[in-house]
């Protein structure tokens, strides 16, 4: 039998068992597997077990190991000597609040017919249950045909990610050895904008900052001591009005170390993408693209650098008006990082940039909030031609290689710890609402995505 009869085959399993994999995945999703509420802890390890059993189906050996927080989910098939790929998911969800603004209980969910045809409605569709099950299913149709699976896989299903994942680095060095493969495989992200299916080959890395300068032991009267006594707030505006330059440019020292131009082949790439500034800012109200000077659009969210003030409290916000110099004024920044870039460099250079400003009889305090590297695929692999290839075939749309202007921390700790680069698939769309009331997922990004899975892993083995 031709490799394209196997894959005709499973693919022709997949189609007719259409209605039992959705049948699995609106069960899977009834499941509240909330990580970050103590209350569900027993649902999140009920949606482990639930994987456990299903996988064992399958033929994998699988196990549900505890950790100090939500159970990871470990799964192998029978070895072979065949490429081994590791596939990565989650399967605990968002809470529901504000449960109000739900059309329907979000642990109840149901097939509905949207604006552009047939959605899974429920916590979880999307974000991650029915990008996980779409891995799930295209094994299941290929063992069903075939008896066996095309490749050596791992699978690594994680139960605290929308918790911050603070199990995981601990788990991938304890179990190294295990998990390490030749690719990972994660299915956490969406299609391009315009629909058309996309391999993620860059995600911008993060370091998250908070700083409290404090200057007199209390609120002071403005007519008494203004001018003369130090105001926090506009010590803090001017050091962090000092960030950037009148180009758009993080003025930090040593900021853009690491940081490379893109490359030509992904410029053309991108460029042919036809990314439309203007319409995008549209849809949150905005119409005048702004950011650093000489760069396009997708340049600035992709493959460059950038400083942001996420928040920033101090003083009287009340109602009415109150005229004084707050004793106390802070800000929540946050630095988006790429190529090379050293996360805790760029946090040592912003700290001493804000005591720069700060006047010798007031104190400073930081408070760090996560930081990692950016990650950037080698896509020299061949693996990443032939998934490109198997995603046009799926979808008939020539598939793109994106970057994402996020962060997606699991793909840098499989590059750090396991020192193994990670391709990047998703089915989701830009409307799916998640970690938001109503949220979707298309019908058909469910079943074109365990064909494009299964697509991949005929090329791949």
């Amino acid at each position: 039998m031709t490799d394209k009869a196997r894959l005709d085959e499973v693919l022709a399993q997949l189609d007719a068992g259409q209605d039992d994999a959705l049948a699995r995945l609106l069960d899977f999703l009834r499941i509240p597997s909330v990580s970050t509420d103590p209350a569900y802890r027993g649902d999140v390890r009920k949606a482990a077990e639930w994987l456990q059993g299903e996988l064992q189906q399958l033929g994998f050996e699988a196990r549900v190991h505890d950790t100090t927080g939500h159970p990871m989910v470990v799964a192998h098939s029978p070895r072979g000597n065949a490429r081994s790929l590791l596939f990565y998911g989650h399967y605990d969800v968002q809470p529901v609040d504000p449960l109000e603004l739900w059309d329907r209980p979000p642990f109840e969910p149901e097939l509905q017919t949207g604006d552009n045809g047939k959605v899974i409605r429920g916590r979880g569709a999307s974000d991650d249950k029915g990008q996980l099950m779409t891995f799930v299913e295209a094994f299941r149709a290929w063992k069903a045909v075939h008896g066996s699976l095309p490749t050596d896989l791992i699978l690594l299903f994680e139960g605290e990610e929308e918790s911050g994942s603070p199990s995981l680095r601990p788990f991938l060095r304890e179990h190294a050895d295990e998990l390490r493969a030749s690719l990972a495989m994660i299915c956490d992200t969406g299609l391009y904008s315009d629909g058309r299916p996309a391999i993620t080959t860059q995600l911008r890395g993060l370091v998250g900052e908070e700083v409290v300068i404090r200057a007199a032991d209390r609120d002071l009267h403005s007519g008494m001591f203004g001018g003369l006594a130090a105001n926090p707030i506009m010590i803090l505006a001017q050091a962090l009005g000092a960030l950037k330059d009148s180009d758009g440019r993080v003025t930090l020292p040593g900021f853009y170390d690491g940081v490379n131009d893109l490359d030509d082949s992904l410029a053309r790439d991108w460029a042919a993408l036809g990314f439309d500034a203007t319409d995008f800012l549209s849809k949150v109200g905005l119409s005048q693209p702004i950011g650093e000077k000489g760069r396009t659009s997708l340049e600035m969210v992709w493959n460059r650098p950038t400083a942001e003030i996420n928040g920033i409290a101090g003083g009287y916000a009340g109602d009415g008006f109150k005229t004084v110099l707050p004793a106390e004024a802070r800000a929540k920044v946050s630095f988006r990082l790429t190529g090379k870039q050293d996360s805790e460099k760029i946090r040592a250079a912003f700290r001493e940039h804000i005591r720069a400003h700060v006047p010798e009889d007031c104190s400073v305090e930081f408070h760090e909030h996560g930081g990692g590297p950016a990650s950037v695929m080698d896509i020299s692999d061949p693996a990443f031609a032939l998934a490109k290839q198997a995603l046009t075939d799926e979808w008939e749309r020539e598939a793109a290689y994106i970057g994402s202007g996020g962060s997606i921390p699991i793909a840098g700790d499989f590059k750090q710890i396991l020192d193994m680069d990670s391709m990047l698939i998703g089915f989701g769309r830009d409307d799916d609402r998640i970690h938001s009331p109503n949220e979707k997922y298309d019908v058909e990004s469910f079943q074109k995505g365990a064909r494009s899975w299964a697509r991949i892993l005929a090329s791949l083995r």
